[in-house]
């Protein structure tokens, strides 16, 4: 028979423009389709043969062979599976996004036979072979039939078909490959591209180098996935070696969650947290090394949406029956299938990370100290889960030093306390000798040490913690009298005119350097210290953002005095009527101020005047 020429249904000209040059991002991407397309052949057949046995050889099995050849720039794919017709070559290879394989799964869904593994729906995989090509051809004869064909086109909006003599069941794509894709003309390339992408292809995959001296077949699929496998049979050993593989990881892993999840979702997944802290965890373009398989086809590894951002050092794979594969197989992001496994898994991380607390808290504690302050980025961005990730957070405390829970500090707090106290800075011994943490020291009320820059933003999204509201010892006033012995409590209750007098002297001397001059609860040991107001930014936050630019002035903040302390008590004492003394006040007023200042971190006005003004009392205390 003669070849016959057709023209490509819809306007293929400019279909194939995108498909072949804007529809996927790697060009090596149609190794992988065409594999595929080769798999579910070999099923198609699996599944026809059980009705009629005489379409296979007896003992024969299914094979997907790839053949490279460099002397004539050319890839071949075969598959000794159903086979096209005339028609259906015509039908499935001459219509854009017209897939035999999805006219297949409507059959079989209507036999009830749903369990059926196909994968390519959308037939725009076979397309991608010219994002490489010059020219593809597809011969092909279908099991059962006695004719075979061979379809050709150089994807310039025509095809030809012509009958031709072949004696096998099966497909043969031939690939004429252009001169800028030589490479894939090369065994190794197309060998680390099957690796990749099939490796667990459930039929063998074979190589040949065609132009090689030894023409050896070679199997390079392992053809098994370890996630499909039950867990009872896999080996840690097993776990660790496909941990180091999906890489790059050189630790152990800290935790294995390998799950098969049936019913409205269905997924696998083995996900690995690692041990060590990667390299790049604070990187904010860091996503989760997890890669998407769907039927064990490798999908992407860049789905930026299966995980949230807080989770960005989980590894591993996620296969999926459910995920429909839109054209590109690569624009994932806006499935809703992945918005519930996204769902689904984040809250099987967070309840597996609860268990490992209960059960191990100095084990936890390991994986906290490299992973906690990227854990807490959750409280600030995951609405839903956020008083899960609260409920494993852990944070230092004044009375051990050690890691807490909340539930653990609620469980320690005073009677009647409906506060859950916190300081933020940059590290643990600092913020204990905080001049704002003497009177809880004191008193044995325990504070909660912030030192991850993250618990400044996550902090206003938790209004209250089980009845108990969240409340910094450095903004607004502190009421813990009701903490305290009596004796105490009528002391501080006796007015002192000679401090009231003092506080006049330095709002008025101070002026808009302070926001205002109060007598401290807070304070037992030292003469100032500063706070913020009530509904003001917290000190330690200000200053964090000042550092990064992201806020270009501070504001002024309420100076705290002790009246207990004896440089307070002898400038109360002072004649402010004589200038003498009111040059000594302001002198010692101005150096309270830089102490309160420098002990925040706030950058002095005048650090030489500082400097000269330390020098002068000491000049006086050795004269």
């Amino acid at each position: 028979m003669s070849k016959q020429n057709f023209e490509f249904q819809a306007e293929v000209g400019k279909i194939l423009n995108i498909v072949a040059n804007s529809l996927y991002s790697d060009k090596e991407i149609f190794i992988r389709e065409y594999i595929s397309n080769a798999s579910d052949a070999c099923d198609k057949l699996r599944y026809a043969q059980l009705k009629n046995p005489s379409l296979m050889k007896k003992g024969e099995d299914f094979k997907i062979l790839v053949t490279t050849n460099k002397k004539e720039n050319t890839v071949e794919i075969f598959d000794n599976g159903i086979g096209m017709s005339k028609d259906e070559l015509i039908d499935s290879l001459g219509t854009i996004a017209k897939s035999g394989t999805e006219e297949f799964i409507k059959r079989m869904e209507k036999e009830n036979n749903k369990d059926i593994e196909q994968i390519g729906k959308f037939g725009v995989g076979f397309y991608s072979g010219f994002m490489v090509a010059n020219k593809i051809e597809v011969l092909s004869k279908k099991a059962g039939t006695n004719e075979s064909w061979k379809w050709s086109s150089e994807g310039k909006g025509k095809f030809d078909i012509e009958k031709i003599d072949k004696t096998n069941n099966g497909t043969l794509v031939k690939i004429f490959l252009n001169t800028e894709a030589k490479e894939y003309s090369e065994r190794i390339r197309i060998e680390n591209i099957i690796k990749k992408y099939s490796d667990h292809i459930t039929h063998s995959v074979y190589i040949l180098e065609n132009d090689a001296k030894d023409k050896k077949e070679e199997k390079i699929n392992k053809g098994t996935a370890l996630w499909n496998k039950d867990k009872k049979e896999i080996k840690k050993e097993e776990y660790e070696e496909f941990y180091t593989n999906i890489g790059p990881n050189y630790d152990k892993p800290w935790k294995i969650i390998h799950n098969k999840i049936e019913g409205n979702l269905n997924y696998t997944n083995l996900i690995f947290i690692p041990s060590e802290k990667p390299f790049d965890l604070l990187n904010a373009e860091k996503i989760s090394n997890l890669k998407l398989f769907i039927k064990k086809v490798f999908i992407t590894d860049k789905l930026e949406n299966i995980l949230p951002k807080y989770l960005r050092f989980v590894s591993g794979i996620i296969d999926s029956e459910d995920i429909s594969l839109n054209i590109s197989r690569e624009m994932l992001q806006n499935d809703p299938t992945v918005t519930k496994i996204k769902s689904h898994l984040t809250k099987k991380v967070l309840s597996e990370l609860k268990s490992e607390l209960k059960k191990s808290k100095d084990n936890y504690i390991s994986f906290w100290r490299n992973f906690g302050s990227v854990i807490k980025e959750g409280i600030h961005e995951d609405f839903t889960n956020k008083e899960n990730i609260l409920n494993i957070s852990l944070f230092y405390s004044s009375k051990s030093k050690d890691l807490i829970t909340i539930e653990e500090y609620l469980n320690n707090k005073k009677k009647d306390q409906n506060e859950i106290y916190y300081i933020s800075g940059d590290n643990v011994e600092n913020l204990i000798n905080s001049p704002q943490m003497e009177t809880f020291v004191k008193n044995d009320i325990e504070v909660l040490l912030f030192i991850d820059p993250v618990d400044e933003f996550w902090i206003p999204n938790i209004s209250e913690y089980k009845k108990c509201t969240f409340k910094s010892i450095t903004k607004g006033n502190i009421d813990i009298d009701k903490f305290k012995d009596e004796k105490h409590n009528k002391k501080n209750k006796k007015k002192d005119e000679n401090i009231n007098k003092l506080i006049a002297y330095m709002k008025s001397h101070f002026g808009e350097k302070v926001k205002d001059v109060k007598i401290s609860t807070r304070l037992t040991d030292s003469p100032v210290c500063f706070v913020a107001e009530e509904n003001a930014m917290d000190i330690h936050l200000e200053n964090l953002l000042k550092k990064h630019k992201h806020l270009d002035q501070v504001t002024t903040k309420v100076l705290e005095i002790n009246p207990d302390h004896t440089i307070i008590k002898n400038l109360s004492l002072l004649d402010f009527t004589n200038e003498k003394n009111k040059s000594k006040c302001a002198e010692v007023s101005d150096m309270l101020l830089n102490q309160a200042k420098i002990i925040e971190g706030i950058p002095l006005d005048d650090s030489k005047a500082f400097c000269q003004s330390i020098n002068n009392l000491m000049e006086k205390d050795i004269s």
